[in-house]
């Protein structure tokens, strides 16, 4: 049975949400499985946050974190800055929050403000201001979890539930049914004013497309619904695999109405992560194989959908069927960066879907473009690509981060 404490344990706005006792069961779980004027909306992945060219040499990338330095493993969520010098990039931990358990996906709001999402099955959100160290707590309903990411809705979805603030979209799964559900939450309170089905399982990923595409109206939501059942007393064990069921979904921005839906051939090819080129108007999805056999070694790791058809891209080699997450790779031909820490290297994409090349990194995961440059995180380890070359570039770190390993994800600050 999937222990919770009560929903008023803990207010979301306490400051102080790390007791040991909760400390210890959420760890024990994680192991076992404002107006918009005052807020607004937040620069999306696609927003010139991180199309920007690098003018100062120097980038900060809100990144979520574990360390190991002592008995017991920390979680924690930070802004990293990353410098230029006479010798080379060094990098160091800014602002940090700490975590009741690890994070996941993490989404920047326009004035400066940052969403954290707890990994599947996770039961918190928090919105914290860095330069004020405020963090706003809010915890999951009984009966459902959170999946690790959060965007900001389009407009017209922010006027159709709340016409005073922005709203926040988040993937969880309804713990009865392991059916996929869009929780739409106050940007400021992280109330949830709504719920919208994901016609899936598992859902994971989500981007909020920035203009029409084809028959898609501006600010459509594309999820990427993992397929994997699961049970709310199993944490993350995932069960009955062959009735595994992963789509990519259109959703209508005012009412999350299905406006379509597209799967591969492959029902053992989980769509997890997802990357849009805006300029092209592609969208990159990072796959993780489920097969029970040597096959899953040997599975693809990359899709493209153009809005029309979702393919698998050409000539991919084995990479232990796990792409950990994608990103638009630096450059004026475009194209696309997926992560593979189980092989140690990046696999990079050609915009029209063929396989280019790896490069190796060990333990590589968070990605995040930078106009002409790719921030990678290995390990410790911060790593700096150009379209140029055919290897990466590490940055140096400031202090003892020897036991510091980066989680999946990370987003330009």
């Amino acid at each position: 049975m999937r222990t919770r404490l009560p929903t008023d344990a803990i207010g979301p706005q306490d400051q102080s949400p790390f007791g040991a006792q909760r400390r210890t069961l959420l760890r024990w779980l994680a192991l076992g499985s404002g107006a918009s004027g005052l807020l607004g909306l937040a620069e999306p992945a696609w927003a010139d946050v991180r199309q920007r060219a690098t003018k100062t040499g120097s980038a900060r990338l809100a990144a979520v974190w574990q360390d190991k330095t002592g008995e017991v493993v920390q979680d924690w969520a930070g802004v990293l800055q990353v410098d230029a010098g006479a010798n080379g990039y060094t990098w160091r931990i800014g602002k940090s929050l700490k975590l009741p358990t690890r994070g996941h996906g993490v989404q920047r709001l326009a004035d400066g403000q940052l969403v954290f999402s707890a990994r599947r099955p996770g039961d918190w959100l928090v919105r914290w201001n860095p330069s004020k160290a405020e963090a706003h707590w809010a915890w999951m309903e009984e009966d459902r979890c959170f999946n690790g990411h959060v965007v900001v809705g389009s407009q017209s979805t922010a006027q159709k539930v709340s016409s005073t603030a922005a709203v926040l979209l988040t993937t969880e799964t309804d713990l009865e049914n392991s059916q996929g559900c869009i929780g739409l939450r106050h940007a400021i309170t992280l109330k949830k004013l709504a719920e919208w089905p994901t016609h899936g399982m598992d859902p994971h990923e989500l981007l909020v497309l920035p203009s029409a595409m084809g028959n898609l109206p501006a600010g459509t939501l594309i999820v990427a619904n993992g397929g994997i059942p699961t049970q709310s007393e199993t944490g993350r064990s995932k069960k009955w695999i062959d009735r595994m069921d992963p789509s990519l979904v259109a959703l209508h921005p005012e009412d999350g109405r299905l406006l379509g839906q597209w799967r591969l051939p492959d029902p053992r090819l989980s769509t997890r992560h997802l990357a849009w080129d805006a300029q092209r108007q592609l969208l990159g999805i990072a796959l993780q194989a489920e097969h029970d056999d040597d096959q899953r070694t040997r599975a693809p790791i990359f899709a493209i959908w153009d809005g029309t058809a979702l393919s698998l891209a050409q000539g991919q080699p084995s990479l232990a069927g796990y792409g950990g997450s994608v990103e638009c790779a630096p450059g004026a031909d475009g194209g696309f960066v997926v992560s593979c820490p189980k092989s140690d290297c990046t696999a990079w994409f050609s915009a029209d879907g063929r396989f280019l090349r790896t490069v190796a990194q060990t333990d590589v995961c968070p990605l995040a473009l930078d106009g002409s440059l790719l921030w990678s995180g290995g390990g410790h380890e911060v790593g700096r690509h150009v379209p140029t070359d055919k290897v990466w570039h590490a940055a140096d770190a400031s202090g003892a981060v020897q036991a510091l390993q980066f989680d999946n994800h990370w987003r330009l600050y």
